[in-house]
């Protein structure tokens, strides 16, 4: 395995397969499903997707509220609560090199997609209407 994997690849290669089978599964699913849909229907369906989240914006969105929390609580409860803003950070660096970071296997399983999984939905979708 990559060391620094690439950019489109790198939340899946830390995903159990299992999971990424399902979210697989999932998406042909979502494909079959509006693949003979009328056009409003496909195009409801795409505006779904433009406001899906991605793992990336769910970690981010995870990642600032737990840094902050920990900023709060080590501003005014105990100093050695800023140690979790700084291990979030840590955490959000070896997502950004690697692609893992405690929150993606749980995010995985709670069925949020990559960005390109999501698009792959979107261009079947507009090929098909």
């Amino acid at each position: 395995m990559d060391l620094l994997p690439a950019t489109t690849r790198r939340v899946a290669l830390h995903t159990d397969p299992s999971v990424n089978e399902r979210i697989r599964l999932q998406t042909a699913a979502n494909i079959e499903a509006f693949r003979d849909a009328p056009p409003e229907v496909v195009r409801a369906r795409l505006r779904e997707l433009d406001r899906e989240w991605d793992i990336e914006r769910a970690i981010e969105a995870n990642a600032s509220l737990v840094a902050l929390g920990g900023l709060a609580l080590g501003t005014f409860v105990n100093r050695r609560f800023l140690l979790l803003p700084a291990a979030v950070m840590a955490f959000l660096l070896q997502h950004a090199l690697q692609g893992w970071c405690p929150p993606v296997p749980v995010l995985r399983r709670l069925g949020f997609r990559t960005q390109s999984e999501i698009e792959e939905e979107r261009r079947a979708l507009r090929k098909a209407g």
